[in-house]
């Protein structure tokens, strides 16, 4: 597995996955309110893993604008998500996270650049770390 990269192996697919989140995760909200990560934490793994998504509402604006929101959100985890790797094998937790923006939409943000996305996300993963 690449460590830059961000395979099949570590994203969320399945509904049962998605509704498990959902079900019994916590979340958890970045600095500015303008991003939220939904975690699950599982524990005794014998092999720890971090499988994470990226969702956006459709009322958060047209295809285009999710469809970008979600590749930033994609890029700034991929960048920054060794830390969150290493500290889930030390701690021997598995970690389910769906990112999500929570008030930011095309109405009230308009372009997203990634140099916008990035602290936000830096902020949510050492809240996660924190919590593990």
């Amino acid at each position: 597995m690449k460590s830059a990269g961000l395979s099949k192996t570590e994203r969320i697919k399945r509904r049962k996955e998605f509704q498990l989140v959902y079900a019994s995760g916590k979340t958890v909200y970045s600095h500015q309110n303008k991003f939220k990560a939904t975690i699950l934490f599982v524990e005794n793994e014998s092999h720890p893993f971090v499988k994470v998504a990226f969702a956006v509402h459709k009322k958060a604006g047209n295809a285009v604008w999710r469809n970008r929101v979600k590749r930033l959100l994609r890029e700034s985890y991929r960048l920054n998500k060794t830390d969150l790797l290493i500290q889930s094998t030390l701690k021997k937790k598995s970690v389910f996270v769906v990112f999500s923006p929570n008030s930011i939409n095309k109405k009230k943000q308009g372009t997203l650049f990634l140099k916008n996305v990035m602290p936000e996300i830096i902020d949510l993963l050492k809240k996660i770390k924190t919590l593990l």
